[in-house]
């Protein structure tokens, strides 16, 4: 059976926000990846936030209204954020990630951030088993 790590499934490239970033900018870091979001890190590369289009929604809604970009990321980031290590399994990842959960998590290891995992890598994951497990001899 192949390894079901969240270190074999995870993005190594995260987008990341900082806490001083204007929302527009957030936005256009956004929409120019695949992430549904993302950490938002200190000078250490320590997450202390996390931010997701939903997030972003929210509050840009208003700053259109108002045509004001007056808001940043740290005006609407997440500040408890659900974080897994490079060594969780994926099956106890899809559990954490059940209806109403995020669909995307920070991976930390020793306290920095290394990567990135979705409900979308997960599922490769999981994919990819399925394959080995019914795979027929020719």
């Amino acid at each position: 059976m192949e390894s079901l790590k969240v270190r074999d499934y995870m993005t190594q490239r995260a987008i990341t926000f900082t806490v001083d970033m204007p929302l527009s900018a957030a936005l256009d870091k956004v929409m120019e990846s695949k992430h549904l979001g993302g950490p938002v890190i200190d000078e250490n590369e320590k997450v202390i936030g996390f931010i997701s289009e939903q997030d972003l929604l929210e509050k840009l809604v208003k700053v259109t209204y108002h045509c004001q970009d007056t808001h940043t990321v740290g005006d609407c980031m997440y500040k408890e954020v659900l974080s897994v290590t490079p060594e969780m399994s994926i099956i106890e990842l899809a559990d954490m990630m059940k209806v109403g959960k995020p669909k995307v998590y920070p991976v930390i290891d020793q306290g920095r951030l290394v990567g990135m995992i979705s409900r979308r890598d997960v599922l490769q994951a999981i994919g990819k088993n399925l394959k080995e497990c019914f795979k027929h001899p020719v």
